[in-house]
């Protein structure tokens, strides 16, 4: 069925509902009531041809509200001459159905007795109709409105995002490049070593590029790639524990959220102390929320730091990106380890993931 098909299907049906519901105190008095009904059926469905000439002058005014005086000018000229057109039709349509004669579709008399008794009623029906029409025209315009928004407010909230993580792309490029330019001289073959695991880094950063979010198993396989560069560095100083509870490890997580956390804790944690330290990384489920948790026993946070004053990029870009994806749930707290150190501790919502296997099975 065409739209048009469609329209004309549902305006019919609803003329039709009009004309029985004005008829059900005819019908229910008793009597012969079946030539009222069709009598009241006529009516409405004059109206129902008509309608879309109201509707069509009143597409063609105007729709500023300083033209309404005008456009209410317009339509009350109008509706003279279109509800002397009605009682015509009415004529003609009643006479269709078999109620009344053909000789009153053509005959003035028609309008003189029509100005005598329903011309006014009919009249109206014209401004009822063309307020439904201004009301649908209203409501139309507000749903477009609210959509546009809502559309212009996703793109901004993207745009944002990806905006964050071309901020951060570099600023890891940038110190991972500090990290191996350090060792050129002192370590040439070291360098080399690492500038060739900070190629599958870059590598694998680019597979991930269009992807705001990805399951937390490839974020792990993300983060090896960075920590071998940096046991390259570090050699046995730097001991990392990674505890993932396996009902999680194809959950949904952010694009490039944990390496900026591990790099933050041996940049500012361990590098300070000679003897490095432990990292450890754990990601749980609690409360249907997922938690993760990557904490040091390195030097510990300087006094009075706070977060929101950091004038650190990385976490605080984390920390935005987390409440851009998850507003009202997704958190980031850093603060003092218990023992010593530090710990930043990520909540986001918990949706769980079968692995690639199960999925694949079930597909197949």
């Amino acid at each position: 069925m065409t739209r048009f098909a469609r329209r004309a299907t549902i305006a019919a049906l609803g003329w039709t509902a009009l004309g029985l519901v004005f008829a059900l105190p005819s019908i229910a008095a008793g009597g012969n009531w079946w030539p009222r009904l069709l009598g009241s059926f006529a009516q409405w469905w004059s109206w129902g041809l008509l309608a879309p000439l109201i509707v069509w002058a009143d597409r063609r005014l105007p729709l500023s509200d300083r033209q309404l005086p005008r456009r209410i000018l317009v339509h009350l000229i109008l509706s003279v001459p279109v509800t002397a057109a009605y009682m015509y039709v009415l004529a003609a349509v009643t006479a269709l159905v078999g109620v009344g004669p053909w000789r009153a579709a053509y005959d003035p008399q028609t309008l003189v007795n029509a100005l005598r008794g329903m011309f006014l009623w009919s009249w109206l029906v014209y401004w009822l109709i063309l307020g439904a029409w201004q009301a649908h025209q209203y409501y139309e315009r507000y749903l477009s409105s609210e959509l546009r928004m809502e559309r212009l407010e996703r793109r901004f909230t993207e745009a944002r995002l990806n905006a964050l993580r071309m901020q951060l792309d570099p600023h890891f490029l940038f110190n991972a490049l500090n990290t191996i330019s350090a060792q050129v001289e002192r370590d040439p073959r070291m360098a080399r070593t690492m500038i060739e695991r900070l190629g599958d880094l870059l590598r694998r950063s680019l597979d991930l590029r269009d992807k705001e979010e990805i399951p937390l198993a490839e974020e792990l396989a993300f983060l090896d790639h960075y920590l071998a560069i940096q046991r390259i560095r570090f050699g046995n100083r730097l001991k990392v524990d990674i505890d993932v509870d396996p009902a999680v490890r194809y959950t949904p997580v952010p694009c490039l959220l944990l390496q900026p956390l591990v790099e933050n804790a041996i940049r500012h944690g361990l590098s300070p102390r000679a003897s490095g330290g432990t990292i450890l990384v754990s990601v749980c489920a609690i409360d249907r929320l997922l938690q993760i948790s990557v904490a040091d026993d390195g030097v510990g946070l300087p006094a009075g730091w706070s977060l929101e004053s950091s004038p650190g990029i990385g976490l605080s870009l984390t920390r935005d990106r987390i409440l851009g994806l998850y507003p009202g749930v997704g958190r980031l707290v850093v603060r003092p380890r218990t023992g010593g150190g530090t710990e930043a501790s990520v909540t986001l919502p918990l949706v769980v993931a079968m692995e690639p296997e199960v999925r694949d099975a079930l597909s197949a």
